[in-house]
């Protein structure tokens, strides 16, 4: 096959990575229906079928992923080499993909975005606020930013933050009807104000530790959410003990809005990091986000 329509073979490769025609097409910026014929006819031209397709998912056959797993490395590496030219510019450009959780998001990312982006207009930032923990290769991000003891031992990690710690709060008008628990195995007596993990479907176990001891508790209550905004409004109106980061709750403990316990129990852990693949070949922008995120100051 002399001269094979590669937008064809692009259109597959996508196609088949999202296992949807719906997200490729929007991907693409075409219809479903010219997707959908762009597709028959490479298949007519191969002579082989390399989808399969039903009412709610698409799939890959056998001739498909062996077509996937051949093809898909080289387009990413024709889109790396070409995002690569920007070092050629004279001002950085390009689109970076960061997948991060909500509280970095607000307390790490965003702050150094508010300084590093006014001086540089060509480099755009697309911000995925996920708890989970996402494949960055798979979901094609050229980064993440998690905590340091979540990210896989094969990437590129550069702290972005100090250590956190956790708190343990509730309102003033929650402890005038309930005794504050005076050790973490007393939180099961209490209202707690849950979060749900997105990975594994289950509720954060609150973790502490003191003199060497590690205890993690699994605690009850009437509301359960998914983000941290939710859970500190819900601690201020005097629904139950939220387990919060440091620094979300610290304000509000300084005005009397809300009390602090069991502070002795909750010492410091990794701080937040950016990682990327190790076999990335980053363009100028990348970097340059990078550095701007870089933490500068000392570890605990």
């Amino acid at each position: 096959m002399a001269h094979e329509n590669f937008n064809d073979l692009l259109a597959f490769v996508i196609v088949a990575r999202e296992g949807s025609f719906t997200r490729a097409a929007a991907q693409l910026g075409v219809s479903q229906s010219a997707l959908s014929h762009t597709i028959r006819g490479l298949e007519a031209r191969l002579g082989i079928r390399l989808l399969t397709r039903t009412t709610r998912s698409v799939s890959p056959t056998e001739a498909g992923e062996r077509l996937l797993s051949n093809i898909g490395p080289r387009f990413e590496e024709i889109e790396t080499e070409l995002a690569a030219l920007s070092a050629m510019r004279d001002k950085p450009a390009g689109t970076i993909r960061i997948t991060v959780a909500e509280h970095a998001a607000d307390t790490v990312l965003w702050p150094a975005l508010e300084k590093f982006l006014p001086d540089y207009p060509d480099i755009k930032v697309e911000v995925n606020l996920n708890y989970g923990m996402t494949d960055i290769v798979a979901e094609r991000f050229d980064a993440g930013i998690r905590l340091g003891d979540q990210v896989a031992k094969d990437m590129i990690a550069v702290r972005i933050s100090p250590d956190l710690r956790m708190a343990v709060v509730g309102s003033p008008s929650y402890f005038a009807r309930r005794p504050p628990p005076l050790t973490p195995a007393e939180l099961t007596q209490h209202d707690c104000i849950n979060i749900r993990l997105p990975t594994y479907g289950g509720l954060l176990v609150w973790d502490f530790e003191k003199d060497g001891q590690s205890l993690n508790v699994r605690t009850d209550g009437q509301l359960i959410f998914n983000s941290s905004t939710p859970r500190l409004r819900a601690a201020l109106a005097g629904f139950g003990l939220a387990f919060l980061p440091e620094d979300v709750a610290l304000e509000h403990v300084a005005a009397g809005r809300l009390v602090r316990v069991l502070d002795d129990w909750c010492q410091p852990f990794s701080g937040y990091h950016i990682y990327y693949p190790s076999r990335r070949q980053s363009s100028p922008a990348f970097a340059l986000l990078v550095d701007a995120l870089r933490y500068k100051g000392k570890v605990r």
